[in-house]
């Protein structure tokens, strides 16, 4: 969660509970919440609060638009080219009360402070969660919309409000992290004093899987002993009904003048992130003048399995790669 800046509104007493799973358009009985840049919870699902989500007009959950860019095709139509994913605009629409207009007051200037303050500190985050427990979240911006109606009798102890999320990417993530470890096998005779077979959880040739709908960018964390690290990924994708193989890799030299470092030694870890790109070295200076530039591309692990290979040159007990990311999701 991000660090808290600024002064904590707590919102009123909600009855020890975020609510109860309601039928929200696009994803069916769901519990909702939103989360303000300081890290306040508020429900949105939750009458007893003092404010509940009028699902009838929430729009914006469901699968992302996109931009699509095409070339005319000589016999007629178009080929396309690159789809281009779009920011997403959620509509949340509120109905805050009170029992006086006091009290109705304060809940309505709270819960826009929460929304408001991501113009200003960072984003808060919307997440829905399923009555199996799973949870999906985006982040949000506010855009517009915490107005009232205006109509005659409003704002006194009750007024609604159809806010505007806007979120710049437009997926959703699972906030529980898919992490893998893989590592260097024993390193022992297969003759003394028994034939022997180390794990299945290697470094080399393995797969990895991405349970979500889109590709994502993991943050890999590789401890030493190593003298050169290169980490590939090859695709097979079908051109005119032919499967066609490509692959993807980058190296990074800790010996390299740019780095100037020398062999990763045991215990010894570095860390790559490939959205955005950056390598960090455990002190926090800056490698990123190790990787194999220009060729190097720090690619990212689409929906499905992938086939990777781990190749860590002068590697050893206790060699490792660790690496973290969150499913991406198309809906809610």
């Amino acid at each position: 969660m991000p660090i808290i800046t600024a002064p904590v509104i707590t919102p009123p007493d909600t009855g020890g509970g975020t609510g109860t799973p309601v039928p929200l358009p696009e994803v069916g009985f769901a519990v909702a919440t939103y989360t303000d840049p300081t890290g306040t919870v508020w429900s949105l699902t939750d009458e007893d609060a003092g404010w509940f989500t009028l699902v009838e007009g929430v729009s914006g959950l469901g699968a992302t638009s996109y931009a699509l860019t095409t070339d005319a095709h000589p016999r007629g139509g178009a080929r396309l080219r690159y789809a281009q994913a779009q920011p997403r605009a959620i509509v949340w629409p509120l109905y805050v009360y009170g029992d006086d207009h006091m009290e109705f007051v304060g809940r309505w200037r709270a819960l826009a402070t929460a929304f408001t303050r991501t113009l200003r500190e960072g984003p808060g985050w919307l997440e829905i969660a399923r009555p199996d427990g799973t949870r999906r979240r985006i982040a949000v911006y506010y855009q517009e919309g915490f107005e009232g109606r205006g109509a005659r009798g409003s704002g006194v102890v009750s007024d609604s409000a159809a806010i505007t999320l806007w979120c710049e990417d437009p997926y959703w993530i699972d906030p529980v992290e898919v992490s893998v470890h893989r590592e260097t096998g024993a390193l022992s005779s297969f003759f003394t004093p028994y034939p022997t077979v180390s794990s299945s959880q290697v470094l080399g040739a393995t797969t990895l899987r991405n349970p979500g709908d889109v590709v994502v960018w993991p943050e890999w964390t590789v401890t030493g002993p190593a003298s050169l690290i290169t980490f590939t990924v090859t695709r097979t994708t079908l051109v005119a009904g032919a499967p066609v193989v490509t692959t993807e890799s980058f190296t990074l030299d800790p010996t390299d003048p740019n780095v100037g470092h020398g062999a990763l030694l045991a215990g010894q870890q570095v860390t790559i992130s490939t959205d955005p790109p950056a390598v960090r070295y455990q002190d926090g200076s800056n490698w990123i003048g190790g990787l194999n530039w220009p060729g190097a591309v720090l690619w990212g692990l689409s929906p499905g399995d992938n086939a990777v290979t781990f190749q860590l040159d002068g590697s050893g007990p206790g060699s490792a790669v660790d690496l973290v990311f969150n499913p991406r999701y198309e809906t809610a």
